[in-house]
């Protein structure tokens, strides 16, 4: 056991696929996993467009979804708290099977920044490149784009946007690497001098309608160019 212990230690924890086991969200994350499942084997191969990521994708405005990603038959992974390593356990555990999609949609990292005593931004970048390994490897056909992790805290020089920064400056040559497109859309949550406002991300992380709003709108081109001019509601 000696051997695998070691390896193991040279392992980040980004790169360790593991359920999630926050107090806060064992009762509901595995029955969504489930759920998901479920959902894909039902309807999967109708969905077009794919997102994957954390709390930030999971509670995308419903009204919004629909006006926006409706046409596309949008799936929705995104589930609340998690970090790269549990995004990595859930593909691991059959979430795109039955998927297809032409696009998918990945932002993941701000949690691996955040919680606990959080990650360096090197570990969570290889989190990442992981993550695209396995969509490459199970979404033969999908176009990804990959999203800077969007700007948290109030100010430019917040210690955790920092580490955000640190990671959105590693993701192009990531993104080019892997095929993938790479999108910054962060300057358009922000104010001229960098400030967070709270009538976007009231909480300084997560949208509300009109973050989500501008989400959608900073989105768009690239949908656009991805499925040949097709226009939401």
């Amino acid at each position: 056991a000696l051997p695998l212990a070691w390896g193991q230690s040279e392992l980040p924890a980004s790169l360790k696929p593991i359920q999630q086991d926050a107090s806060w969200a064992v009762g509901w994350w595995m029955p969504r996993h489930e759920e998901k499942l479920a959902e894909a084997k039902q309807r999967g191969k109708e969905a077009d467009l794919l997102f994957v990521g954390d709390s930030i994708t999971h509670y995308w405005d419903e009204g919004l979804w629909a006006e926006n990603f409706g046409q596309h038959n949008a799936f929705n992974l995104g589930f609340s708290g998690d970090r790269t390593e549990h995004v990595l356990w859930r593909i691991q555990h059959g979430a795109f099977k039955n998927l297809a999609p032409k696009v998918t949609v990945l932002m993941i990292g701000t949690n691996n920044t955040g919680h606990g005593k959080g990650q360096p931004a090197a570990d969570t970048v290889r989190g990442i490149e992981a993550i695209l390994d396995e969509i490459n490897e199970r979404l033969p056909n999908t176009k990804v784009i990959l999203h800077a992790v969007f700007p948290r805290g109030a100010k430019a020089d917040d210690r955790l946007r920092l580490v955000n920064d640190e990671i959105n400056e590693a993701l192009p040559a990531v993104a080019k690497a892997k095929g993938a497109e790479y999108l910054d859309i962060n300057r358009f949550f922000l104010e001229l001098d960098e400030t967070l406002p709270r009538n976007i991300m009231p909480d300084l992380l997560h949208p509300n309608a009109a973050g989500y709003k501008l989400w959608a709108v900073g989105l768009a081109p690239a949908l656009s160019r991805h499925f040949g001019g097709e226009r939401g509601g």
